[in-house]
């Protein structure tokens, strides 16, 4: 199974999206097409990547557009960029989401005591690797960290790319700490500053910042698919989410795409 993407418009602009088609050329979502797993015997899943390391634009998955293109985060009209905060340049891993997931804003979380932030599950994939954006990896699971930002939980899958030369060697959380010692330290330190300068305060944590280990996510990943399951099924609240892309797709692919361009300026 592979992927391909198609850009539209021009980086670092308003009308920039980054469209997604499969094998035989069809457009897709990466939100609900891709799945999950890549191999469920060997708990491999796909991860699409919004944000190349070391780079600073917030691109993210667009889960209330037609065909989910990645676009550029938008506050206040003006377009996103994460800041360098010291000694950080940018993302410090490659970041993305696993498809067919998806962090229920209606379910309170037991651990976290918080509702989810309406948005598939982030990874931060941790190989040597800088990868591209739009690309669609395979990783294995390591850890996770609960994260809580503005009162909502927004879990943070650690994971590396089955096809990274460390991954053999990288099996649960504990091994980043033993193979890349102060790795996981720099991740909590990013995610609880990376907002401060634009005036916020600093992110919070369950378990005291304290990472979880490979079954911890797994579950965890496993319990957003059961919500995203129910969001498709029109169980729970879609909240504003289009998860009709791959109908809409289908059928009417060309008048998406148009009503896409016409939706931002040049």
């Amino acid at each position: 199974m592979s992927f391909t993407v198609e850009e539209r418009g021009n980086p670092n602009t308003l009308s920039y999206r980054l469209f997604f088609k499969n094998s035989d050329g069809k457009y897709v979502s990466p939100f609900h097409d891709i799945p999950m797993y890549a191999d469920e015997s060997q708990n491999i899943f796909h991860v699409v990547v919004e944000v190349p390391r070391w780079t600073n634009s917030k691109m993210e998955i667009a889960t209330k557009d037609p065909l989910n293109p990645i676009k550029q985060d938008v506050k206040k009209g003006n377009l996103r960029y994460v800041a360098n905060v010291f000694p950080h340049k940018g993302y410090i891993w490659n970041y993305g989401a696993i498809p067919q997931t998806w962090e229920d804003p209606g379910h309170k979380d037991g651990d976290t005591g918080c509702c989810g932030d309406n948005d598939p599950i982030d990874v931060c994939e941790i190989g040597t690797k800088v990868c591209s954006r739009g690309e669609v990896i395979k990783v294995k699971v390591l850890g996770v960290l609960a994260m809580i930002d503005e009162g909502e939980t927004d879990w943070k899958v650690m994971a590396i790319n089955v096809e990274d030369p460390e991954a053999k060697d990288l099996n649960d959380i504990s091994d980043i700490q033993r193979l890349k010692p102060g790795y996981l330290e720099a991740t909590v330190d990013w995610f609880r500053r990376y907002k401060v300068p634009d005036g916020k305060p600093e992110n919070q944590f369950a378990f005291n910042g304290a990472f979880k280990d490979k079954d911890f996510a797994i579950e965890t990943i496993k319990s957003t698919h059961g919500f995203w399951k129910a969001l498709i099924s029109e169980k729970a609240n879609a909240g504003g989410l289009n998860w009709a892309a791959a109908a809409l797709c289908s059928r009417n692919t060309s008048h998406i795409l148009r009503t896409s361009d016409s939706q931002v300026g040049p």
